[in-house]
């Protein structure tokens, strides 16, 4: 078969590797029908994420069919339509039983990055019965591939962990995927108002589309604005969702006493945590690998057409130019790409 094959910093190449098999009774292959790029596989190839060693398959979101499973597996079956999720679960580990799947002791995170991922003719799903999710009837692949990873992140990291509530005013710095899909989640809690900060004005348009009530450029003075909106008191909610010390830092000044932080970007930097400012504020600051334990509820809301999760997809390409999904994705301010949708 063929894959995108990570070979160091700088370096994929999509070529032919081996036919993935099962090794273990609780491993599933899944003929791969659709996937996308994530920020994280460019931090992948900038050299950000020393785990992945060179000849790992890059990729954790995607779409596909069973082919084949071990005879550990319950759950699902040779020609079930799924959804393979980023977070792999074992389903027994103390962090799996508290539902903390991305803290699992034997998985979590670990397609295209500890093991082969899903940028591929064809996968290995290690726990399959707690990695996989069959999707519904009528669920397009490019909707369900928001799924995978960006839409649960965004709900659980993000909606969750900030306490979104009705009547909140929540700022949202970037709109990204992820911050797009907060738009998207946040206003499942019917906030009063949701604003969002980014510099490039076609995400800042996108984010209106998704619900957004404001979108404000870095330029603006971003603090100011959302005191007026809020009588002087700043915004309920502030998630951060770049993964920069400047855009966390938004974040963080954007907030009232009392408020809450939800940081749901990836940082590569340290940043500062002005704490002789904060202690006096109240301020809660929350960080966190998304779980994957919202995706059913996620599923069931994309099925009853309350999550429209597919207009996140900009760009669609075939599987023989995964290279040129890449070089686009790679330049968003240039190609106005949000998520592209490799599709077989």
């Amino acid at each position: 078969m063929q894959a995108l094959v990570f070979h160091g910093p700088g370096k994929r190449s999509w070529e032919v590797v081996p036919d993935p098999r099962t090794q273990d009774p609780e491993d599933a292959v899944v003929r791969v029908d659709g996937f996308t790029i994530c920020g994280t596989d460019l931090h992948i190839l900038k050299g950000d994420v020393p785990e992945v060693t060179p000849g790992t398959i890059l990729g954790h979101e995607a779409v596909g069919t069973v082919t084949e499973v071990g005879p550990g597996v319950r759950n699902v079956s040779p020609g079930d339509r799924v959804l393979i999720s980023c977070i792999t679960a074992c389903g027994r580990c103390p962090y799996c039983r508290q539902a903390r799947y991305g803290q699992c002791r034997s998985a979590g995170w670990v397609l295209g990055h500890t093991t082969h991922g899903v940028q591929a003719e064809a996968v290995r799903v290690p726990f399959a019965d707690g990695s996989l999710h069959r999707l519904p009837q009528g669920v397009a692949d490019e909707a369900a591939l928001m799924l995978a990873d960006i839409l649960p992140t965004s709900y659980e990291v993000g909606a969750l962990n900030g306490g979104v509530r009705p009547g909140d005013t929540v700022v949202i710095v970037g709109a990204g995927p992820i911050g797009l899909a907060a738009v998207m989640t946040s206003g499942l809690y019917t906030p009063e108002r949701i604003v969002v900060v980014d510099p490039v004005p076609a995400r800042r348009d996108a984010a209106v589309a998704l619900g957004a009530d404001l979108a404000l450029s870095p330029d603006d003075d971003v603090v100011e604005r959302v005191r007026e909106l809020t009588g002087g008191l700043g915004a309920d909610v502030g998630m951060e969702a770049v993964g920069i010390p400047e855009t966390f830092d938004l974040a963080v000044d954007v907030v009232r006493p009392g408020g809450r932080v939800a940081n749901i970007g990836v940082h590569g930097k340290p940043t500062t945590l002005h704490l002789e400012d904060l202690w006096i504020r109240d301020v809660t600051i929350t960080t966190g690998l998304v779980d994957t334990s919202t995706t059913p509820m996620l599923l069931r809301m994309l099925q009853a057409g309350k999550l429209d999760a597919g207009r996140i997809v900009t760009h669609r390409f075939g599987l023989d130019e995964v290279t040129a999904a890449y070089d686009l994705f790679a330049d968003p301010v240039a190609s106005g790409a949000l998520k592209v949708a490799v599709l077989r």
